[in-house]
């Protein structure tokens, strides 16, 4: 198992790691275990200064974690940076408010008389040591979202991150230690996938969260259910953004741009099917394609950089036959569509029109700056389009108009509606989608409820 930082800017590799052996990973489960019985009894409050600890020192390596996130998997260094920042804050939130979110609730006086009780109480308490398998896109993001609710609520961490940016990976092990946390609180375990089955069917592994693809989700959820135990998966999207005649047509068309080349499009949530009312569909093509072709492609590190390299070289391939499979089949190429020369694994923003159902980009999802145009004659048509996908993790929808809104809100299949806006994660809000897309929540009350035991104590009278 190849386990290595290679840097997508150039194709060098930078530097290479030996997968965890089968002693090194049995004596992190029994530290896991262990680590598990005392940090379990820890307060809120000793809980929140950890957690409050490990956010200051984020924000003070942000510029360093930030080069090293960009070398790894080449988003633009502005955008790791914001992305640490995000981190920072997901944190100093669930520390803020774990204590209420996880707070004894009281059921009725009326329930509680009718069950025979004198008193009865809903406690939240935490599972265990939590397997979390985490992708590339946003790495250290990612695994903040899960850590600092499971954290919170009492959980231990074992990461198994993607092995494509193993630096990033020991530096989250080495942060929440630094911070006070003791050692076996959270750990990353340098492992290939092939180890992933192994680790989750051990008994003291309580519960897994995936954000990846569907196959590696299909695969975790099939163990844990054979284990039965609790997951969360969040897996692909291919959002769409919906673009109704009422609509503020600049903005729309400035804020589609962004939310389809950030982190140069590979991100599950970046809306990838813009389906645009005919009425309007040529002025905002034209906006549209316009925005994308005056993106600055190129070196991530360069602080005016739009869009970087893609992670790797069978992305890019991968996003290229795609492409390729599309103008076979009758597409129209705006803009982009052709790799440039040169090292490096990039890709230009592209916009691809006359868009068909039997077309592969049509059904898959396209992990990179590529956007597909999309003519709907009314609303009726443009929900059609947007729910004629396998995934529905979130959506967009430009509309000023009210009963449109509900209409969209009533009708389109997605774990989140943008209105006149662009996707994005907020640890207030919970996160995560439908059918193919997965299953649970993260983030929110919703996500720190997850991973824990939902307990009912009932006393006589």
């Amino acid at each position: 198992m190849h386990i290595a930082t290679v840097n997508p800017a150039n194709g060098e590799t930078v530097k290479t790691y030996h997968p965890m052996g089968e002693d090194e990973i049995e004596r992190r489960l029994q530290l896991a275990v262990a680590t598990f019985r005392t940090y379990r009894k820890t307060g809120f409050d000793e809980r929140a200064r950890l957690l409050h600890r490990a956010a200051d020192l984020l924000l003070e390596d942000r510029d360093d974690i930030a080069r090293v996130i960009t070398t790894e998997m080449g988003k633009p260094v502005t955008q790791a940076r914001a992305e640490a920042a995000k981190c920072a804050k997901a944190m100093h939130w669930y520390a803020d408010h774990a204590a209420e979110l996880l707070a004894d609730e009281e059921p009725d006086a009326s329930d509680v008389k009718d069950s025979g009780a004198s008193r009865v109480l809903v406690r939240y308490r935490p599972l265990g040591p939590v397997l979390a398998v985490m992708p590339w896109n946003f790495p250290l993001w990612q695994v903040v979202r899960f850590a600092a609710p499971a954290l919170m609520a009492g959980n231990v961490g074992l990461l198994k991150h993607a092995s494509n940016v193993p630096q990033t990976a020991l530096y989250l092990e080495d942060l929440f230690h630094r911070a006070g946390f003791t050692e076996g609180t959270f750990q990353t375990l340098l492992i290939g996938s092939a180890a992933v089955d192994d680790i989750l069917r051990d008994e003291r592994v309580k519960a897994a969260t995936l954000t990846g693809s569907e196959p590696a989700g299909r695969a975790v959820a099939s163990t844990a259910g054979e284990m039965i135990k609790k997951t969360v998966l969040e897996l692909g999207g291919s959002d769409p953004y919906v673009v109704m005649p009422s609509a503020d047509l600049d903005r729309a068309a400035e804020v589609a741009v962004t939310a389809r080349v950030q982190n140069t499009g590979q991100s599950c949530i970046a809306a990838k099917r813009f389906i645009v009312h005919a009425d309007v569909y040529d002025a905002f093509a034209e906006r549209f394609t316009a925005g994308m072709k005056a993106l600055k492609v190129g070196d991530p590190m360069d602080e005016e950089t739009d869009v970087g390299p893609l992670s790797s070289e069978q992305g890019r391939t991968d996003l290229e036959e795609l492409v390729d499979d599309a103008v076979r089949a009758g597409a129209t190429v705006l803009c982009g569509g052709e790799r440039p020369d040169g090292p490096g694994w990039f890709y230009p923003p592209t916009v691809l029109t006359g868009i068909s159902r039997e077309m592969r980009i049509h059904r898959e999802e396209a992990f990179g700056p590529v956007a597909t145009l999309y003519r709907a004659a009314d609303l009726d048509e443009a929900v059609l389009i947007a729910n004629d996908s396998s995934f529905g993790l979130s959506s967009n929808v430009w509309t000023r108009e009210e009963a449109e809104v509900d209409r969209f809100v009533r009708d389109l299949e997605a774990g989140s509606v943008y209105v006149n806006g662009m996707t994005a994660s907020h640890p207030a809000f919970p996160f995560g989608g439908v059918k193919r897309s997965g299953y649970g929540r993260e983030l929110s009350g919703h996500g720190i409820r997850e991973f824990c035991n939902i307990t009912t104590v009932w006393h006589g009278a």
